[in-house]
């Protein structure tokens, strides 16, 4: 019975394809956004729905979040399905090294985050938008779903005041992933 249930995490390589793939679709159609983008700056067209400055904002959001399914992917695999030798573990970047699932659920909603303000910003900055009331409704779910991660992120045991860091214990918070430690 044991041996039935440990074999399961194999079919967790199953969603670290699918992670995969999708990062991929997400490369794909952020390049597609910027030849977009190019042709809009090299042919300009009077037709145009959207100004260059938005569809970069597109293509930079895909390429985030096909850069966050591949480190889904890297979590997946080496997280649940395969134990990675320590060493080897160490020569990945800092920002790859998820420990756990409760890590990668807060770095979808940091993911989800970065999407809504670009998305906000991109109907802000399109010509044609008439700025109204209702408009505030996704700045204001943006300033609600990032304070629930504040909260969150406050929970966490690496953010009790007095506790001291281990050597060898990480020294980043899964809230700061999307913060440039590249």
């Amino acid at each position: 019975m044991v041996h039935f249930i440990l074999s399961l995490r194999w079919v967790s390589l199953v969603a670290a394809l699918g992670a995969a793939l999708g990062a991929m679709l997400m490369f794909f159609e952020g390049c597609l956004k910027l030849a977009h983008a190019l042709e809009m700056v090299i042919q300009p067209d009077a037709d145009t729905e959207t100004s260059v400055i938005a569809t970069v904002m597109q293509a930079t959001d895909a390429f985030l979040f096909g850069l966050v399914l591949i480190v889904f992917a890297y979590a997946i695999t080496f997280g649940f399905a395969f134990r990675l030798p320590s060493d080897l573990r160490a020569k990945a970047p800092l920002w790859m090294r998820v420990e756990g699932l409760g890590e990668i659920k807060i770095t979808l909603i940091q993911v989800v985050l970065v999407y809504l303000v670009v998305d906000f910003v991109t109907d802000v900055v399109e010509i044609e938008t008439r700025i109204t009331w209702e408009m505030l409704v996704k700045p204001a779910a943006i300033v609600l779903i990032a304070g629930a991660l504040r909260l969150l992120g406050s929970a966490l045991p690496d953010d009790q005041p007095g506790r001291s860091e281990q050597p060898g214990e990480r020294l980043r918070r899964p809230t700061n992933l999307l913060k440039t430690d590249l």
